[in-house]
């Protein structure tokens, strides 16, 4: 028996290096006093999890890591493919930085993360790897200093790059960090909140310029800027890839043609309002709208002829006084939002994912819309506080559209909401072609159905006006289990009454899930 609990100091060393590789570098370490044969074993791991979460005495954390990275440096058969470096306490900024400068000047490094609780500022000049492939920097990291000169690198295999809440004191250095990885292949950047970078600027000029770029991830926090970005650049003609989620911008200059996907989470401007003292007092929408009402009464079944929320239907949402800019390379971008060239960018995607706050930005703040030629799948999320606006718009320039996906079917209704929407086409029907009849739809997939008669009724404007539609799926919110009758009364009522519902096409059939 003991032998059986042993076994495992009889594997090669190669196999235990990769074992130890596995856990956290402190407990790797500690395996050292089981037996000789564990005692040499540490500079045969490939990757280092450092964290000074475990000890709780940063003093006795610096001096393990010392003690760690000099052991594996005066072993010449140590490889260090992975570093990461998580810190909850403050250390000696000049100790930090060798740590980082050690690894890096490492042949064989791969991987490096680094995160900390507090700011910690890195020198740009010392901060780049020939080796490197993917580097994430979270948190308190953040780059200072000089920025290599024009055409320098600071990362010249790096293929994956995270800048998770990180702040920089100078865009330059941003900006240089970004086009110095030659071969980048993902990008991800979410931008930390202005409170706990005060010095960082709350607007300037953002530029993405890397054209190998094929993934784009870009976050901002939401209810943390007072204002939008100026000018959003994204030259990256080889992405594929978007996922932007961001206040609008008062201006867009982007190079988009390889673009196959985008994902956009769109939102106007939020306003932080101060008390009379001058401290923050809480956030609010800057609300472009006088009627705060749905168009519906509480049981959303009565429709308000009246509703004003988005103007007359003559108003252009966006007067030329919000888009005086001076067109200079990317311009000055002082518009509140304008969102014409994005929308132009990302034209030739062949999926497209719309929030319900994008379907509103997309009706106030693009000029004019472009014709998605390749546009296959069309997804976008409903809110009872946002209109459909845009949707007939979006449907009538889609001419290969296949594949449309709703999550949730309530949304606010307004004087212009469109022939999409049920009670518009109830209204005016037999005065113009609904422009779902001439929507090449096949698949038709909602989410989060729960049978109320608006959204039936709206299920009943589908079926009639989709002609080309195959296939139906539908996410009920009653879900169908048998040990409770009411909720699956609930749910075979929803499907029976959908299942009966007349269709326009002979050939649609409808699923559920």
């Amino acid at each position: 028996m003991s032998a059986q609990r042993d076994s495992i100091s009889s594997l090669p060393d190669e196999v235990l290096g990769k074992v130890l590789s596995l856990l956290p570098t402190n407990e790797a370490a500690s395996t050292s006093v089981l037996s000789k044969r564990w005692r040499n074993l540490l500079p045969l791991v490939d990757s280092l999890d450092l964290s000074d979460v475990a000890t709780g005495n940063p003093r006795g954390f610096s001096d393990f890591v010392d003690k760690t990275l000099l052991a594996l440096l005066t072993n010449s058969s140590s490889i260090i493919k992975r570093f990461i470096l998580r810190c909850e306490h403050k250390h000696d900024s000049s100790q930090v930085d060798t740590w980082i400068r050690t690894v890096l000047e490492r042949r064989n490094i791969l991987e490096l993360r680094l995160e900390s609780s507090c700011n910690h500022f890195i020198e740009a000049e010392s901060f780049r790897s020939n080796t490197l492939v993917k580097l994430t920097l979270s948190s308190g990291f953040c780059l200072t200093g000089l920025p290599p000169p024009p055409g320098g690198l600071f990362f010249p295999n790096l293929k994956t790059l995270s800048l998770v809440l990180v702040g920089f004191r100078d865009c330059e250095v941003y900006g240089y960090l970004i086009s110095g990885c030659p071969v980048l292949e993902e990008l991800f950047l979410r931008y930390g909140p202005p409170s706990d970078f005060r010095w960082m600027p709350l607007r300037h000029n953002i530029a993405v310029l890397n054209p190998s770029v094929k993934r784009l991830t870009i976050t901002y926090p939401s209810r943390c800027y007072r204002e939008p970005p100026h000018i959003q650049v994204f030259r990256t003609p080889s992405l594929v890839y978007l996922d932007y989620s961001s206040y609008a911008a008062g201006l867009y200059h982007v190079d988009l043609s390889s673009l196959v996907e985008a994902r956009l989470d769109l939102q106007k401007e939020r306003l932080l309002y101060e008390d009379e003292d001058g401290n923050d007092s809480g956030w609010g929408e800057y609300d472009y709208d006088d009627d705060d009402g749905s168009g519906f009464d509480e049981d959303h079944n009565a429709i308000d002829d009246n509703c004003s929320y988005c103007g007359d239907e003559d108003d252009d949402s966006v007067s030329d006084e919000d888009h005086d800019i001076d067109e200079d390379e990317y311009g000055d971008g002082d518009g509140l939002h304008d969102v014409t060239n994005l929308v132009a960018g990302i034209s030739n995607v062949k999926t497209l994912h719309l929030s319900s706050e994008s379907l509103e930005v997309f009706h106030l703040y693009c000029k004019s819309m472009p014709v998605f030629h390749k546009l296959l799948t069309l997804s976008f999320e409903s809110d009872k506080e946002r209109g459909w606006q845009v949707v007939p718009l979006l449907l009538n320039n889609s001419p290969n559209l296949e594949t449309l996906l709703i999550k949730g079917l309530v949304h606010r209704v307004t004087d212009i909401c469109g022939d999409a929407c049920v009670c518009i086409a109830r209204k005016k029907m037999g005065e113009e072609t609904c422009c779902l009849s001439t929507c090449q739809v096949k698949v038709l997939k909602v989410l989060g159905y729960g049978g109320t008669n608006r959204e039936l009724n709206q299920m009943k404007h589908f079926f009639g006006n989709l002609e080309y539609l195959e296939t139906v799926k539908v996410g009920v919110k009653a879900e169908n289990r048998q040990e409770d009758n009411s909720v699956n009364k609930k749910y075979q009522r929803i499907t029976n009454v959908l299942t009966k519902l007349p269709r326009a096409s002979s050939n649609c059939q409808i699923h559920f899930f």
